[in-house]
């Protein structure tokens, strides 16, 4: 098969794209015919992208963890999914992932793909979708009536993070740049912030929720805006549990999981017509490089995606 594999520990300059050999299906497992992978830009600074769950060194490895395609074939242990199912997931994060044409991976983190929308669209959904969906409300528990402050709200987890809120009934405050306010209250958002041109902690006050998506100052700035017992959720910084104490609140910093069940769930929304995957750019699997070095620009509005298959 044709896939895109990094021989280095380095970032995305390193690619190649080359024959590899099919992957191997273990019994829990299916052999997935990839047609789109959303990437995640940041994904060559994980250590997980490099090592095994024990810690040794896999390389060389395919990158990209969101994948859309067909069932192409399944490991004797699986029951719930049969050759030919349209499907989309999320990937093991300390295994090669779906920059190629075809990847392995566990039934249990694979769903119906949503029939209203294309591989390319749904390649966007899995690891920006369940990350929204699991720090909204596994993390934040928020509730109708809730108010949510939602920075990086044109990005990939944010574009979902802001629909979901609506969805839920909370009122949204979002942060983005000012090319992304337009989309951001498209999205559903009843106030937007252009962090350029003003600093969000002058002008937000006892929010019930903050969902961070940039970390650094904006996340040290957030914990200053939350209501006594609100909640704080980062998924790029730490959250030190005395400094949530310190401001009478909630502090979590999360790393996304696999769920076929909220997956599922954010696929009948999206055929629902209640959210809609944002794709900001679509590359060919051999300019997987482009698309990578593109997400490392920052500011994306949206997803970037590859596209395996015409």
């Amino acid at each position: 098969m044709k896939a895109v594999m990094l021989h280095t520990r380095a970032g995305p300059d390193a690619l190649v794209y080359e024959e590899a050999p099919l992957p191997a299906l273990a019994k829990d497992e299916v052999l997935i015919k990839a047609w789109a992978a959303g990437i995640t830009p940041t994904e060559f600074i994980w250590n997980s992208t490099f090592v095994d769950a024990e810690g040794k060194s896999r390389l060389p490895i395919i990158p990209a963890f969101e994948v859309s395609g067909t069932v192409e074939q399944k490991g004797r242990d699986v029951i719930d999914l049969n050759q030919g199912d349209e499907v989309y997931g999320l990937l093991n994060f300390w295994r090669d992932g779906a920059a190629a044409e075809f990847v392995a991976a566990r039934s249990s983190g694979m769903a119906p793909k949503p029939r209203s929308i294309d591989f390319v669209q749904a390649a966007a959904v899995p690891l920006s979708g369940l990350t929204a969906w699991q720090a909204l409300f596994d993390y934040a528990r928020i509730n109708n009536g809730d108010s949510v402050l939602i920075h990086g709200a044109g990005g990939g987890v944010g574009t979902y993070a802001v629909q979901l809120a609506k969805w839920k009934g909370a009122r949204v405050i979002a942060t983005c740049s000012k090319k992304n306010a337009d989309l951001a209250s498209d999205l559903g958002a009843d106030e937007v912030i252009d962090y350029a041109g003003s600093r969000f902690d002058e002008v937000v006050h006892g929010v019930d929720a903050v969902l961070d998506t940039v970390g650094g100052d904006t996340l040290e700035r957030s914990w200053g805006v939350l209501r006594k017992g609100g909640t704080l959720v980062t998924i790029v910084g730490d959250a030190p549990e005395e400094k949530a104490s310190a401001y009478g609140v909630r502090g979590f910093s999360m790393l996304v999981e696999p769920s076929r069940v909220q997956l599922a769930e954010l696929g009948r929304l999206i055929d629902a017509g209640t959210i809609r995957p944002i794709v900001n750019k679509v590359f060919p699997l051999s300019r997987a490089k482009d698309a990578y070095q593109e997400g490392l620009k920052g500011h994306s509005r949206g997803k970037l995606v590859l596209k395996i298959r015409q």
